[in-house]
């Protein structure tokens, strides 16, 4: 197989999780830089400027914090008033340590073919016959 039959999945998730860990692991606070204007990210949008957001996602700070291979999920409050907030990976932009700016800042272009494969994905599935109805299962006794 060459290169480009391979579909690899993208580094970001991993690299985010990696430095992420480390950050904390230095005692120093995480922020995500975000892309507010990716489809499908809910961030408050009265703090979004120039189209993007800063976020706090130290331990401390945000409530049932979970980074998948597709998007970061936590509540926070924001002018004491708790939200949910859903940022999927491709609207990441860094994450790096407040006290110093270390960290890591992504290619913006990185998703840009995996959101292409993925619309041809959906529209071979769309557009190919839809499948037949699948029998439920069934127990029989047997003698």
């Amino acid at each position: 197989m060459s290169e480009q039959e391979i579909a690899l999945s993208p580094t970001r998730p991993y690299l985010a999780r990696a430095i992420y860990e480390w950050i904390c692991d230095n005692q120093l606070t995480p922020y995500l830089l975000v892309d507010a204007t990716q489809p499908n990210t809910t961030v408050p949008v009265q703090y979004v400027k120039d189209g993007q957001i800063v976020l706090n996602i130290a331990p401390h700070a945000v409530h049932q914090f979970h980074m998948s291979n597709d998007a970061i999920t936590f509540s926070a409050r924001f002018g004491g008033v708790s939200q949910n907030l859903y940022v999927p990976l491709a609207a990441v932009m860094g994450v790096y340590a407040r006290e110093n700016g270390q960290g890591l800042f992504f290619d913006p272009n990185e998703y840009d073919n995996i959101s292409e494969e993925h619309n041809q994905e959906q529209n071979t599935i769309s557009s190919s016959e839809p499948e037949p109805e699948k029998k439920k299962p069934s127990l029989r006794i047997l003698d």
